[in-house]
């Protein structure tokens, strides 16, 4: 085997125990990526997982820095080698990559590769994923060893049989974390129909029968007013259990985080996850706030999933940051991005693509308010103050 630095055994054995700790499908990409970069000593390595339109759905790496991978710029098409180890399924193991008569060249930023080894993932018959590493990181001793005759300090045959048990087991936790999301997301869509079941069983019954009884007192106003009475006190009834009906309906779809974490810690933890799964880098900062009512902590973390959504699909944003700090007697969330941005005098057309109306109407039915900032090029700044905290 490879002799790196974490060679043998106990290397193939940390890698495969460190894939199985993750069960987000991102988490576990950038897991297969470091420990086979790590695995066989490589300077880069990247996991590509393929769409069905000629790119790639996801695209990890590792041993490039983030400055350095946004000046690459967008991912790559299925083309040369990625292509070959895609489409024709096998492994491809080059002394040198730009020798290659597929080898179809790089963007201008992109790190100066030479020796490659490349293997696809499979599951079953499909190709899940293509793993490719560059660069076998040279010592001294090892450069004694090199000769022209055996293609140089490349990756040898032992470092292919390597990667190739890794990419087995890749190919496990991969599809194990695909079933989880998709579990989870089934899970979801069977608790919302159950919700939805709920709602039309208890208050659309007692809409209906408040409909009803309406119109019954609208019959007896005139020849009965004291019958009307006692139907109208009867639609006052009826009118106060639909509410609270609804009100544990929205009780009950209040995220479970907020309830056993607190806002803070939920903000932190979903930014987190936008972090690992966006190129874009989005950052949280929390200062001195303590716990709000439960509609203000729902009403500010929604606000922020909004804008987060804008800045990270939309705005074509490279830094999103999120604060949220005390302010006199008040608590403020600022989410901010350095994306496109949009021309102000246009809020109203804007708001509506945006969702900036259902942001407003949730600050000021916390009795919060909520200002937006942005110019074309100049990013947009998104501020919602509550009282409290």
């Amino acid at each position: 085997m490879s002799q790196g630095p974490r060679s043998g055994l106990y290397a193939v054995s940390s890698a495969l125990l460190a894939m199985s700790r993750h069960l987000e499908v991102r988490d576990v990409l950038k897991t297969i990526v470091a420990s086979a970069r790590e695995l066989l000593d490589a300077r880069y390595a990247a996991l590509g997982v393929p769409d069905d339109h000629g790119g790639f759905a996801q695209f990890v790496v590792d041993g490039v820095s983030d400055a350095q991978w946004k000046a690459i710029g967008p991912l790559p098409r299925q083309h040369g080698i990625l292509a070959a180890m895609l489409h024709e399924a096998r492994p491809e193991r080059l002394a040198d990559v730009r020798k290659d008569p597929r080898f179809e060249g790089w963007p201008a930023a992109h790190p100066d590769m030479s020796d490659f080894l490349g293997l696809p993932i499979r599951d079953g018959d499909e190709v899940i994923g293509a793993l490719f590493l560059a660069n076998k990181n040279r010592t001294k001793e090892n450069q004694k060893d090199c000769s022209a005759s055996d293609g140089g300090c490349g990756f040898t045959e032992d470092d292919q049989e390597l990667l190739t048990i890794l990419a087995q087991h890749a190919a496990i936790a991969l599809t194990n974390a695909r079933l989880y999301e998709r579990s989870r997301e089934l899970t979801i869509a069977e608790e919302r129909s159950r919700l939805a079941h709920e709602l039309h069983d208890a208050v659309s019954q007692k809409l209906f029968s408040l409909r009803l009884t309406a119109q019954a007192a609208a019959a007896l106003v005139d020849r009965d007013p004291a019958r009307a009475k006692g139907e109208l006190h009867q639609v006052a009834m009826l009118a106060a259990e639909a509410t609270e009906e609804l009100r544990a309906a929205v009780i009950e779809l209040r995220p479970a985080a907020l309830d056993e974490d607190g806002l803070v810690a939920t903000l932190r933890t979903q930014i987190q996850v936008l972090d690992r799964a966006h190129s874009a880098r989005v950052t949280f900062t929390g200062h001195g706030v303590r716990a709000l009512p439960a509609a203000q902590e729902e009403a500010v973390l929604r606000v922020a999933q909004e804008a987060l959504h804008n800045a990270l699909r939309h705005s074509g944003a490279g830094r999103v940051d999120v604060t949220l700090e005390k302010r006199g007697t008040g608590t403020v969330l600022r989410v901010s991005d350095d994306g496109s941005g949009f021309e102000p005098t246009a809020i109203r057309a804007a708001g509506r693509h945006l969702g900036l109306v259902s942001m407003r109407d949730r600050s000021s039915g916390v009795g919060g308010t909520l200002s937006v900032e942005s110019a074309p090029g100049k990013g947009t700044t998104i501020e919602m103050e509550v009282p409290g905290g």
